[in-house]
């Protein structure tokens, strides 16, 4: 997910998320040591397929008063539009807040992650091959106006994920268009109902092009979840779409705020893991990193009913010790890359002499990062911890700077001086001072730099191959979070031909070919599988660089109640919270 994990990823020059504590064995081998926290899907995300609501309650919750959520350095989500969504940032709020979906993610007592019903009584019933998925549609669920979801407007929804024209970056680009059969050609309701999706009653059935295991998981996305049949088209419905969680929108205004309030057509008995304890919830993006520390670290009546989405790495002591409790740091399957283009830096060496021209120690100070400790260097496109995951080097070794063997690269490919041009956010100190280092390191290794500045959607712009901006480019980037804890989530939205997160606008066939190919292998086969995959793409081919893999740290007030990490969506557990007496 530009959850970034993806599950939405911040803007990729502006990278706040955290990584986890990793640990060099002294052989030059920096994969994170035994005491790593990255998350391992096998130990987590249990599933407990006959959960029902009202939702546990956290231990001494009680409802009122009004959270505030700071999100430094990151300007929110374009749209609110369920079928659009696909961002760490915006999933994390609507999904545990505004919308729901046929199933869903709760933190049990324990601190695990598991999936649980949501708008279906159970999880699915996959047929034996797992070609076809049924979904009981719970006739207990209400919109905020009052009338009842329907399975109509689930299926209405899916399909409405097809349509790649107007949702060019949704989810499902990937995940509906390549798993369920609605015969070929089909890009969504204007071309009529999919007829492989069948209503009967309450019951909804989706058929597959082939062996979907995974539907129960990708079924927890608002892409897979109803869509009024009227007054739902884009872009009008994304600025104020209709709630069917515990809040709905009282005010969202672009690139600023998000103001939620109870929604009173929402029935906790219909609801196996939210609350709805606070009156508001007022959300605040693009947050300068400093003033929003300072306010916690302040105790003021305001900061006490506080949320910050990211803590600055130059206070974390201070934080961690006047936050106490309330300072978490949370693991996610997260990586961030370097992407050369490659459709014009067709020679491997000089996609090596980048990586090895990449300052990472000095990129992350300026930037405000700690290498080693709140960024640590990465190897492999799959994270630590995903099942399958091989650990490899793509040239042999940690790439760490060195600009002489990044010199050495350049002479082999006879492009000694090449030129490399990127964008930057020159709005913010940090990620513009970081922008700088990474300039002033790969000029050190013998490239040439033209940095230019950009402070829109860097995503948008990479996406349109036909903006004067991008066509100048030969390097971008991508920060990513799995969508749920298979490489399947990681690997097609970042390397298959033609996807949007595709940055370097990679196409081999045997790539493209492997990819479909692992989808119809036994499912005991597909994690081992991947890893494989992985390691060919990054030997052979190098179309991504990994720079580093990522924890976040997040904070709150003395008297927000309920506070902890989200390991499924890599973000804040907003499910659970409360405002403390």
């Amino acid at each position: 997910m530009k959850r970034t994990k993806s599950l939405a990823v911040v803007a990729a020059f502006a990278m706040v998320t955290l990584a986890a504590c990793g640990g060099d064995g002294g052989d030059g081998n920096t994969e994170p040591s035994g005491t790593e926290t990255f998350i391992d899907p096998e130990a987590g995300f249990g599933k407990i397929a006959d959960a029902e609501g009202p939702a546990p309650e956290p231990e001494g919750a009680t409802a009122g008063g009004t959270i505030t959520v700071l999100i430094p350095s990151d300007p929110g989500p374009e749209d609110l539009d369920p079928t659009n969504g696909w961002s760490v940032l915006g999933n994390s709020i609507q999904q545990a807040l505004t919308n729901r979906s046929l199933t869903q993610f709760r933190r049990n007592a324990e601190g695990s992650m598991e999936l649980v019903p949501d708008l279906a009584t159970d999880l699915g019933r996959p047929n034996e091959d797992f070609t076809e998925w049924t979904f009981t549609i719970k006739d207990n669920v209400r919109w905020e106006n009052g009338d009842p979801v329907t399975p109509e407007e689930i299926k209405y929804g899916v399909e409405r994920s097809f349509d790649s024209e107007t949702f060019t970056s949704g989810p499902g680009q990937v995940y509906s268009v390549s798993n369920f059969d609605c015969g070929e050609g089909y890009t969504g309701p204007q071309d009529g109902d999919c007829p492989g999706i069948t209503i009967d009653g309450q019951d909804i059935t989706f058929k597959m092009q082939q062996a979907f295991p995974d539907m129960d998981f990708w079924s927890t996305f608002m892409a897979i979840g109803p869509i009024p049949l009227e007054n739902s088209d884009f872009p009008e419905y994304g600025r104020d779409p209709l709630a069917t969680g515990p809040y709905m929108i009282e005010e969202f205004r672009v690139n600023e705020s998000l103001t939620l309030v109870k929604n009173p057509e929402w029935d906790p008995a219909s609801d196996p893991a939210r609350h709805q304890y606070a009156d508001k919830w007022i959300f605040k993006f693009d947050q300068d990193q400093e003033k929003t520390d300072q306010i916690l670290l302040s105790d003021t009546p305001e900061s006490q009913t506080t949320v910050s989405n990211g803590l600055g790495a130059t206070n974390v002591q201070d934080l961690q010790a006047a936050l106490g409790d309330n300072y978490i740091q949370q693991t996610g399957q997260c990586v961030s890359y370097r992407t050369p283009d490659y459709t014009k830096i067709t020679d491997i060496n000089i996609r090596k002499a980048i990586a090895w021209g990449y300052d990472f120690k000095n990129i992350q100070l300026a930037g405000g990062n700690i290498p080693g400790l709140t960024r640590i260097p990465a190897s492999a496109i799959m994270p630590p911890g995903m099942s399958g995951r091989k650990a490899y080097f793509p040239d042999g070794e940690q790439f760490e700077y060195n600009p002489e063997k990044a010199k050495q690269y350049l002479a082999d490919a006879g492009e000694e001086g090449y030129k490399l041009t990127f964008i930057y956010d020159d709005s913010d100190p940090e990620t513009k001072a970081a922008a700088e280092q990474e300039k002033k390191g790969y000029e050190q290794a013998g490239f040439t730099v033209e940095m230019i500045p950009y402070q829109d959607d860097a995503y948008a712009l990479w996406d349109d191959k036909d903006s004067p901006i991008n066509k100048k480019l030969n390097l971008r980037a991508v920060n990513w979070c799995s969508d749920w804890p298979s490489a399947s989530t990681m690997i097609p939205p970042l390397i298959e031909t033609g996807q949007p997160y595709n940055t370097s606008y990679f196409s081999e066939q045997e790539v493209d070919d492997r990819i479909k190919e692992i989808a119809t292998l036994p499912l005991e086969d597909q994690a081992a599988a991947w890893g494989d995959l992985d390691e060919l793409i990054g030997t052979k081919y190098l179309p991504m660089i990994p720079t580093a893999y990522r924890n976040d740290l997040f904070g709150a007030g003395s008297k927000i109640g309920g506070f902890s990490g989200d390991a499924a969506m890599s973000a804040i557990y907003y499910k659970d919270l409360f405002v403390k007496p």
